[in-house]
């Protein structure tokens, strides 16, 4: 049952149809598969998705004190109810707090329609927060609201990928590549008889709707599902998908989160995965201006602050000195397109 959050589900064929026999084994009638209508769902799940954070409360408690606490340590429990089925008051106030009361309500618009989730910041994390295209590495488990079953948990932290290549990786759901970059990975790490401990990790929950998860896919045994992660951010790496020196997150031009709709060049191939994006015969990596830093650790020497749009795409350290090779982004005629995206400049910088 692992990573099921990661597999794109391929059921949203609109012309998917369900054979169903209505009369006898040689009579049957074709009836098509319709999806529902992505803005009537969300006001469902919204209803379902409210309905749940008001009568269920969490262990608040528990976490004034400690510190690394894990994702199965969060406790979610359900209010009593008296023997007419109506909910009765939180047991415990002091050391519960409702969920309604405790998480904050995020909007996003995904698909054309507007969505409502919602998260449980425990612990923000003390180190550096992940880019939304870049690999994390955590440790989750992911909940179906309808049926409270476990479909996915991993104990033991594995990297995984918030946007894939569109080959040959998939990404993670929507609500993933919006939630994980707002907390922050651990501050530091250790190894302690071969068991790798982090320090002050980023730990919460989401509570996210169908449309910004599976929608129709079936990856957690049944369409339409609104989901619940528990979530420990450990450490993020930067990705560069198609390695053109430009990273991934610089890659969405229009700030929308989304890299899969930036193709300067219209060769139906996105920025992000094109090592040409501008489409003027001159790779993207040539197009940048190339540097190499050489820092000698022994005698102290710092690492260098990078300018403005100058990335690190490579480092090596041999006997204490250290080998940084970096690529800038140019603008040679000065008229605010950069080089690599401008198909009438085609300078190339490594030659």
């Amino acid at each position: 049952m692992k990573l099921k959050f990661l597999r794109l589900s391929l059921l949203l064929l609109a012309v998917f149809s369900v054979v169903i026999s209505c009369k006898d084994d040689d009579d049957f009638e074709e009836i098509p598969y319709v999806l529902e209508d992505r803005t009537e769902q969300q006001a469902k799940d919204k209803d379902s998705l409210l309905s749940y954070l008001s009568t269920h409360y969490y262990n608040s408690a528990f976490f004034e004190t400690g510190t690394n606490h894990r994702y199965n340590d969060i406790v979610i429990t359900e209010l009593p109810k008296d023997e007419s089925g109506n909910y009765l008051e939180m047991p415990d106030p002091e050391n519960n707090t409702l969920l309604i009361e405790a998480v904050e309500t995020l909007t996003t618009e995904y698909k054309d329609v507007s969505y409502e989730y919602y998260v449980l910041n425990i612990n923000q994390g003390g180190g550096e927060s992940p880019n939304f295209t870049d690999k994390v590495r955590v440790r989750y488990q992911g909940v179906s609201v309808g049926n409270q079953t476990v479909f996915d948990a991993v104990s033991s932290p594995i990297t995984l990928p918030l946007v894939g290549d569109g080959f040959q990786t998939g990404g993670a759901i929507r609500a993933w590549q919006l939630v994980i970059p707002t907390f922050k990975t651990a501050v530091s790490y250790s190894y302690n008889d071969g068991v790798v401990e982090y320090d002050d990790f980023g730990l919460g929950m989401m509570f996210v709707p169908s449309g910004l998860a599976y929608f129709a896919g079936v990856n957690t045994g049944s369409a339409y599902d609104n989901l619940i992660f528990k979530f420990e951010l450990l450490q993020y790496e930067v990705v560069d998908h198609d390695s053109d020196g430009i990273p991934s997150w610089v890659e969405d031009l229009d700030g929308d989160l989304d890299v899969s709709n930036d193709d300067t060049d219209g060769n139906g191939f996105p920025n992000y995965v094109d090592r040409d994006d501008d489409g003027d015969g001159v790779l993207t990596r040539d197009e940048l201006i190339p540097t190499t830093y050489t820092i000698d650790l022994n005698a102290g020497e710092e690492e260098p602050v990078l300018s403005e749009g100058e990335f690190e795409v490579s480092r090596d350290l041999n006997n204490g000195i250290l080998t940084i090779e970096t690529v800038t982004i140019a603008d040679s005629n000065n008229d605010g397109l950069a080089d690599y995206l401008d198909p009438n400049i085609t300078i190339n910088y490594n030659e």
